[in-house]
């Protein structure tokens, strides 16, 4: 059945009125910005049918302006963060789900060249392994991010995307759940990542991110061989640096082999040689300078890729390896 988007605009004067007046940017009503997106769309290609079955009820989400406005600057230190996100329950939950999805996870590996440590890592960080996934619709969700105006250019792009994967029949639009900033499923992909890397591993002509493990593990694993994961190699370690080493060197930009940093005093953490294999490094400080150091390799990379955080890379590494036993 047909729903005409100017039926549905009749529901959302109330809405405005909710709307903070502080986050319309856009000049034009939300009725007017709606059919101009609803024009932009049907010129991607994306059917009638599921534009309007896609936008049924939608309305600009005040709370969802509010949690983009008011994001604290994260007062953590790199040790509390981590102390948080590694915490004993998350590697003892990690460990056993690493162990009962162990053949479906080893057949991923042996596909995408992830190791299954690292997918579940990632997934045990991100939605707590598919427990918090988030509960605002994400059409509603990017709609309102699109209209209110500061970053309207991606959300708009974004907000496209999720409409292809509706019409696309991954999902329906009332069943597309995530975060109030749209970032979807177990794996929290925006939809333009779930375009380029989400994968249909079960076969079952759906590439469900939100209920199937297959699918979950086999994207994010898509993902990060997508982006340049290498499978010989791990993310990278704790080191040593010597008194006086320069913080300047301390950068992702600075790239030496391990025999350099070995030849400048950087060390294993407990004092040992680094490793005699020659691949391109890194040394960061993920906090402060003089705060714990690591030496980190292309894998670490992917995973910024992924998240561009410091913090977030390393909590994904240490998780990995904690949850592997090492």
């Amino acid at each position: 059945m047909k729903i005409k988007i100017t039926a549905i605009a009749i529901t959302l004067g109330a809405a405005l009125t909710a709307f903070p007046a502080s986050a319309q940017n856009n000049e034009a009503s939300f009725e007017d910005w709606l059919s101009e997106l609803r024009a932009e769309a049907l010129g991607a290609g994306i059917r009638e049918e599921t534009i309007n079955a896609s936008f049924v009820g939608v309305a600009p989400i005040p709370r969802i302006i509010e949690l983009d406005r008011r994001q604290p600057e994260s007062t953590l230190t790199f040790e509390q963060y981590v102390e948080r996100i590694v915490s004993n329950t998350r590697i003892v939950t990690g460990r056993a789900h690493l162990a009962e999805n162990s053949p479906l996870l080893q057949e991923v590996a042996a596909k995408f060249g992830v190791q299954p440590r690292f997918v579940v890592a990632l997934w045990g960080i991100e939605t707590n392994f598919g427990q918090n996934t988030g509960g605002f619709s994400v059409i509603a969700a990017l709609s309102t991010l699109a209209y209110d105006g500061r970053r309207s250019k991606y959300f708009r792009g974004e907000l496209i995307e999720a409409l292809r994967i509706v019409d696309q029949g991954h999902i329906r639009p009332e069943n597309m759940k995530g975060s109030w900033a749209g970032a979807m499923g177990q794996s929290q992909f925006m939809p333009s990542s779930f375009v380029n890397y989400a994968y249909d591993y079960n076969g079952d002509g759906a590439k469900d991110i939100w209920n199937t493990s297959a699918d979950v593990f086999a994207s994010a694993a898509n993902y990060l061989s997508g982006v340049g994961w290498k499978s010989d190699i791990t993310w990278g370690r704790e080191v040593r640096v010597p008194d006086g080493f320069d913080p300047e060197l301390a950068s992702t930009k600075v790239i030496k082999n391990m025999s350099e940093w070995q030849a400048l005093g950087v060390r294993r953490v407990d004092g040992t040689d680094l490793p005699t294999r020659e691949i391109p490094a890194s040394v960061i400080f993920p906090g402060k300078v003089g705060g714990p150091a690591y030496i980190i390799y292309d894998n670490y990379r992917a995973l910024l890729r992924w998240n561009r955080s410091l913090y977030f890379a390393t909590a994904v590494g240490l998780l990995s390896d904690k949850i592997a036993g090492r």
